[in-house]
């Protein structure tokens, strides 16, 4: 299913680039994860490892300091081990299990990255997490910390969405899946840090723009629907999980799942169009903020089909 989906889609029509510090920023970013305790057995190290998130990050953020490359990779580390922990533990299996972490996470996030304040009883996910709270903080620009922050609680109360649809196995329609997936599939904080590369970018007024927004959502769609075709192999082999763009496709339409997937991809591929179209309009307007802010989405979009391509992760 895997040569199926990447035959189906259209490959990304923007340059594939790659940080130089990649493999350096990769050794970091795995030796961080082990001092904060978010791994702590071989088994767990080797699986970091393959997850490749420093290499996801190096395409995503092929032009930024290396510090702030670092502070992506590891943000990336955190989302993968949460996912894991949720979709392959049996943390994310009932909403009981995961709303105490949840609880903890939340209250380091309502800490803004206080470096006066101590993560107690958040575990290694919240040592972590405040970590990475602390040092967006450094960066003295309290927007991008404030979206980070926002956009982080989005993603944990979505997965306790996750959560009930799999104690109650029930397969979410397609739209509301499509919606859910733009905050599950932690796109949005990604795309904060990274922009946070950038020295120049649009100010509020000009991010609220409906079509600036609406590019924004496209791009986070573009991300996590590539996620869900690569990764449907790998799910479907193992525990079944409803959330895939595959999945519940094919429970609202009755479709098989080679149907599903083409349809998918089909998705997939028109909104691929419909991006470039509206990328194409707000690049004519020549406002080079609203050209940097573009170019993170049109990274991430090229990064994850690359980074797709060759990740294990979902071998």
């Amino acid at each position: 299913m895997r040569s199926f989906a990447v035959a189906a889609l259209r490959e990304p029509p923007y340059p594939a680039r790659r940080h130089p510090a990649a493999a350096v920023i990769a050794e970091e970013s795995v030796g961080w994860a082990r001092e904060c305790g978010l791994v702590a057995t071989p088994a767990g190290l080797r699986r970091l490892r393959a997850a490749g998130a420093a290499e996801l990050a190096a395409r995503a953020c092929p032009d930024g300091p290396a510090d702030r490359l670092r502070l992506l990779a590891d943000l990336i580390t955190w989302l993968f081990v949460m996912d894991d922990a949720c979709d392959e533990d049996g943390l994310g299996a009932s909403p009981i299990r995961l709303a105490p972490v949840v609880a903890a996470l939340l209250t380091v996030l309502d800490r803004h990255g206080d470096p006066a304040a101590a993560p107690a009883g958040a575990g290694p996910l919240g040592v972590a997490l405040d970590d990475v709270c602390r040092r967006v903080r450094a960066q003295r620009r309290p927007g991008a910390l404030l979206r980070l922050i926002s956009q982080l609680r989005e993603y944990l109360l979505a997965l306790l969405w996750e959560a009930a649809n799999r104690e109650h196995r029930r397969v979410p329609g397609t739209e509301e899946y499509v919606q859910m997936r733009r905050h599950t599939g932690g796109a949005r904080p990604a795309f904060t840090l990274t922009d946070l590369s950038r020295d120049r970018l649009p100010d509020a007024a000009r991010r609220t723009e409906p079509a600036l927004a609406a590019v924004d959502v496209l791009a986070a769609d573009l991300v996590c629907w590539c996620n869900d075709l690569f990764s449907y192999g790998k799910e479907r082999s193992t525990a079944p999980d409803p959330h895939n763009l595959v999945t519940t496709i094919g429970g609202e339409t009755g479709l098989g799942e080679e149907a599903a997937l083409r349809a998918a991809a089909d998705r997939y591929n028109a909104a691929l169009t419909a991006y470039a179209a509206r990328e194409a309009a707000l690049l004519a307007s020549g406002d080079e903020a609203v050209d940097a802010y573009l170019a993170t989405r049109r990274d991430w979009i090229r990064a994850t089909y690359d980074w797709s391509l060759a990740a294990t992760r979902y071998a």
